[in-house]
């Protein structure tokens, strides 16, 4: 009976994680192709770099109320319309003439996944047992790692192929992909009501911030923990945002060698990822996200105060090999530590607070390379980020303490 039950939860964790790397692959493709056919119609780096403000606006108009519908309804059925509905808004996208229904579509499509992802968040916590959890974010991770470098490559090979057209209709149907996968996975909430109008009220939603802000006092050193890893990625997204003028302008690196950089990030990456899937048994919480964390940390130090290809490059590699263990830790600290019943509550509260410290701290940084030294800016950013992790790391030792953990 036992292993029976063991072979059910493993086949549900494996066909979640293939729903994940279609999902995560199919990300990919559509990143790289939308790019390429913006570019095209407006031959304007400016209307690319909109495409990626785009996606933490939506968070922005979603985030505020979309935990109240997530932590009402049906986490499965709601996983199924959201795969579907991205699918038919990205078919859309070939047809379309105008760059501002492009920008339409796509922001859309952002608002859908800013639902999905704490959904899914909450649904995995549901059916994946608490000493499994470590081990699945492991995987999980690996399998990211895996879209990342998967992804670029098989859009290149369809751009060979067809068209990046083409590419987005092959995005299209990662999604729909997905939702059969999804369709095949225990319905755990079977008697929860579908109903939007219900949660989407002024008064639900102001008393389900209510409920946050009472958590999170009640749980302050485990928000502290939560809000610290989310200020290191803030951090990180915002010294990212000045990746390729530093690469180009600093390091004078030509395309070619900035693409090779990159792939080395992709590949420490997966190497990271793998490691950690291997022993995510034998750590603990407290430490994947220490050491995670601080040596997460000290690979951007690294990577700033380069001056030649190969020292930027081995930062690169710390920095995304020590990535892994963090996120596993941080998602395995997350789904321990917060109640699935507030968890998509909770979550999308958190992640616009990401989202304006993204947009706010990105824009600051932005402005300050026209004006200073881009490498003055970066390793600013990266000694911050330092101070963060250094925290995070003193937090995450504390909450471990009270639990024992």
């Amino acid at each position: 009976m036992k292993i029976s039950k063991r072979l059910t939860l493993w086949k549900n964790s494996l066909l979640l994680l293939l729903g994940i790397g279609i999902s995560n692959i199919g990300d990919w493709i559509y990143l790289i192709a939308l790019n390429l056919i913006v570019l095209d119609m407006t031959h304007s780096p400016l209307a690319v770099t909109v495409l990626y403000i785009l996606k933490p606006a939506a968070t922005l108009l979603t985030n505020f109320w979309s935990g109240s519908l997530i932590d009402r309804l049906n986490k499965r059925k709601l996983m199924i319309v959201l795969d579907l509905a991205r699918a038919a808004l990205i078919v859309l996208l070939p047809s379309i003439p105008s760059l501002f229904f492009i920008f339409l579509i796509v922001f859309l499509t952002n608002m859908a996944s800013s639902l999905f992802n704490p959904t899914s968040m909450s649904y995995i916590t549901k059916i994946t047992p608490p000493d499994q959890r470590k081990q699945f974010n492991s995987l999980r991770g690996l399998i990211e790692s895996g879209g990342f470098l998967i992804g670029p490559a098989i859009a290149g090979l369809l751009f060979l192929i067809g068209s990046p057209m083409f590419a987005i209709y092959i995005n299209g149907l990662s999604f729909v992909l997905s939702a059969l996968v999804i369709l095949f996975l225990p319905d755990v909430e079977k008697h929860t009501r579908f109903s939007i109008a219900e949660s989407m009220s002024l008064q639900i939603i102001k008393m389900d911030w209510q409920v946050v802000i009472q958590f999170s006092l009640k749980n302050s050193l485990v928000m502290t923990v939560y809000f610290l890893f989310s200020c290191m990625m803030v951090m990180a997204a915002s010294v990212d945002s000045l990746e390729a003028a530093f690469a180009k302008t600093i390091l004078a690196l030509s395309n070619t060698r900035y693409g090779f950089l990159v792939s080395i990030a992709g590949a420490g990456i997966a190497c990271g990822a793998f490691v950690t899937s291997l022993f995510a048994r034998k750590f603990s919480i407290s430490f994947l996200i220490q050491i995670g964390s601080l040596l997460f940390s000290l690979g951007y130090i690294l990577y700033a105060v380069s001056h030649s290809f190969s020292v930027a490059a081995a930062g690169f590699f710390v920095l995304s090999f020590f990535m892994a263990p963090a996120n596993a830790g941080f998602l395995t600290f997350y789904q321990q530590s917060i109640p699935t019943q507030i968890m998509g509550r909770v979550g999308s509260l958190y992640d616009l607070i990401e989202a304006v410290l993204i947009i706010v701290t990105t824009i600051i940084f932005g402005l300050a390379a026209e004006y200073f030294s881009i490498r003055a800016v970066v390793i600013t950013g990266t000694i911050i980020l330092l101070v963060v992790a250094l925290l995070l790391s003193l937090s995450t030792h504390f909450w471990a303490k009270r639990k024992s953990i």
